[in-house]
């Protein structure tokens, strides 16, 4: 007898950060795409389907299913199979793989803890989303201007000013613990934003900014944020339950039925069907325990 296919289900794509604050992302075949707010003291229950399936490409508004539907690891951050995540980086800014973009960008210097300073670069029109994506605590703009001369000046900045562009995950998690006040950041910030403006040859279509700090402790609710026990390993079939206390980047910080402060990284929930637990069900996932000064990268960011 031919088994016969499975019907489609929401599958989760991670978490999405926009004007209304952070939300899960929800993408069902036939009925689209959805949006469940993240936010604060709001109960999260859930249990894992059977498999991990790959996200398959999204552009823009424009998403891609994976056409192998292929399974993916649970254990890896990323939630496209090899296949998808290459045609992804065929066209991508990030990858440096798409050079036509028309659209302004911006350049800016993002504080993540002490010694944990970036550049980067991201799109003008989205208002600092990515920003709030990569948990950054803190930010300022350097200057906009067309994708390649934003290209040039972050590489320029990066090696003049001694700062990368990224960095092992795990230390934004260490130092969001015991983050310093908004001014000592401010204060970091404005000194390399005036040694970054001091500096010649960054390109001429490039309009530079003024200092103008941006700060994420109410976004984040950083006052809520305490030391977890360890980060929420997904596998199939588990549940997930517990109270939202902050959000930050793709990090849920969680507070489960048991009493126990977890971390919840939305990267590795993306590609699960999830399906909706009791609000007081124990949390069956495993954790790992989280050993700061030992913790090894699980990937840049």
């Amino acid at each position: 007898m031919t088994e016969s296919p499975r019907p489609p289900r929401w599958q989760c794509a991670g978490s999405r950060w926009g004007r209304r604050g952070p939300a899960l992302v929800w993408r069902h075949p036939a009925q689209g795409e959805r949006l469940s707010p993240l936010t604060a003291d709001r109960p999260l229950s859930f249990t894992t389907g059977p498999r991990r399936d790959c996200v398959g490409v999204r552009r823009g508004s424009r998403h891609t299913p994976c056409p192998a539907g292929a399974e993916v690891p649970a254990v890896t951050v990323s939630a496209q199979c090899p296949d998808c995540a290459r045609l992804d980086r065929s066209y991508s800014v990030a990858a440096d793989t798409r050079t036509d973009d028309p659209r302004p960008y911006d350049v800016y210097l993002a504080w993540f803890g002490p010694d944990l300073v970036k550049v980067g670069i991201t799109a003008a029109e989205r208002e600092g989303a990515r920003l709030l994506e990569q948990a950054a605590l803190s930010y300022c703009l350097l200057g906009r201007g067309p994708l390649m001369a934003a290209r040039r000046a972050e590489a320029e900045l990066g090696t003049a000013l001694g700062i990368p562009d990224r960095f092992p995950y795990a230390a934004k998690r260490t130092a969001r613990e015991a983050a310093p006040p908004p001014e000592r950041r401010a204060a970091d910030l404005a000194a390399l934003h005036q040694r970054a403006r001091a500096l010649g040859g960054l390109p001429e279509s490039l309009a530079l900014a003024p200092f103008e700090p941006v700060h994420h402790d109410a976004a984040f609710h950083l006052d809520r944020v305490r030391p977890a026990l360890g980060l929420i390993q997904l596998v199939p079939e588990t549940t997930v339950a517990g109270r939202i206390d902050a959000v930050a980047g793709p990090d849920i910080h969680l507070t489960s039925t048991d009493g126990r402060i977890l971390l919840l990284d939305t990267r590795r929930l993306a590609g699960w069907p999830l399906t909706a637990a009791a609000a007081d069900a124990p949390t069956t996932a495993p954790v790992t325990v989280w050993e700061r000064e030992t913790e090894a990268p699980e990937g840049l960011f």
